[in-house]
């Protein structure tokens, strides 16, 4: 059983169809493996790079906001080398055009055709770079993929490989030469996350590492794609009962009720979802209230306005509000 069902979620729109669901704890293996691996690379940051692995058993997409030089492109190329999955990259401009990312149809001199020549979206894991630094009208470019795992140029729509998972970086300095994300673009993202700065005991582990030789190039694959399908369907078929279910939707009630804009049903679907891939996580094949409560910072804050100057801290505060005053029944 999976309770997301009465949300109006079509898991089958996404679903692979032809891997079969890894049992719990082998996909709790996995995610620990991966993570592990991971931590080879980005040291200090456990929680962060969970947040991110869970995100793509969830089919979610990952925002990371922060200043340079802390490791957001080095997390998402790790992730992509760990599960084998094909990795692309998207470095956003201001020049940058849509379809330098979905793609164009280029004339074959030849066979006097059209062909199609795919985009960087056409990746298993692709890091959207800086994503801020690009008007919005390519910015939204990959709405369509984020939503619908495909894109359409010129009238005709085509699949994006799977898994697909979108990682984008945001610089959090530099206003002035940076464009803010449409509230469309940011709804479409599971979670927004933050590294920030190691404590002087990780960086100094972070400089031992990589003085010499990046660890990055000896990391070796410890999962493959189809491990990470499989891993998908187990997360697909987590138990969410009726009572945690109503708990997610009235803590996104409470955000509706208590700010100018509120979190979407589509941020409602992304926390429960959110929650069942950090139950497999936790070797549990159902999802508690704890998991909701755990994830809720990260895929609900970003989706709420207020019409302050401190909006994110308002809207964390709100977060942290509707947790510890909506009761669990």
């Amino acid at each position: 059983m999976t309770g997301v069902d009465s949300t109006g979620l079509e898991e089958s729109a996404h679903s692979t169809g032809d891997v079969d669901a890894l049992p719990v704890d082998e996909a709790a293996s996995l995610c620990e493996r991966v993570e592990r691996n991971v931590s080879e690379v980005i040291v200090g940051n456990e929680g962060v790079i969970r947040e991110v692995v869970t995100a793509i058993l969830a089919r979610g997409h990952v925002l990371i906001e922060d200043v340079p030089g802390v490791g957001k492109t080095m997390l998402t190329r790790s992730i992509a080398r760990s599960v084998d999955c094909e990795f692309s990259r998207v470095q956003f401009t201001p020049d940058l055009l849509p379809s330098d990312i979905t793609g164009v149809n280029v004339f074959n001199q030849q066979t006097r055709e059209f062909e199609f020549q795919p985009g960087p979206v056409f990746g298993n894991v692709v890091l959207a770079d800086e994503i801020n630094r690009a008007p919005p009208k390519t910015q939204s470019a990959l709405l369509e993929s984020m939503e619908e795992t495909q894109v359409t140029v010129d009238g005709e729509t085509r699949p994006l490989p799977s898994p697909f998972t979108v990682i984008a970086t945001q610089n959090a300095v530099e206003p002035s030469q940076t464009y803010e994300l449409p509230l469309a673009e940011l709804d479409r993202f599971m979670k927004k996350l933050s590294l920030g700065y190691p404590d002087p005991a990780d960086e100094s582990r972070l400089l031992d590492r990589t003085t010499s030789h990046h660890p990055i190039a000896a990391l070796e694959p410890v999962a493959d794609r189809r491990d990470v399908l499989r891993a998908r369907e187990t997360v697909a078929e987590t138990t969410v009962r009726e009572p945690v279910r109503h708990y997610a939707a009235r803590i996104a009630a409470y955000t509706r009720e208590h700010a100018e804009i509120g979190v979407s049903p589509r941020g409602t679907i992304a926390l429960v979802r959110a929650a069942m891939a950090r139950a497999v996580a936790e070797e549990r094949g159902y999802v508690i209230p704890e998991d909701i409560a755990a994830v809720a910072q990260e895929t609900l804050a970003h989706r709420i306005r207020f019409s302050t100057a401190h909006e994110d801290a308002a809207a964390a505060d709100l977060v942290a509000e509707a947790l510890s005053t909506v009761p669990v029944e």
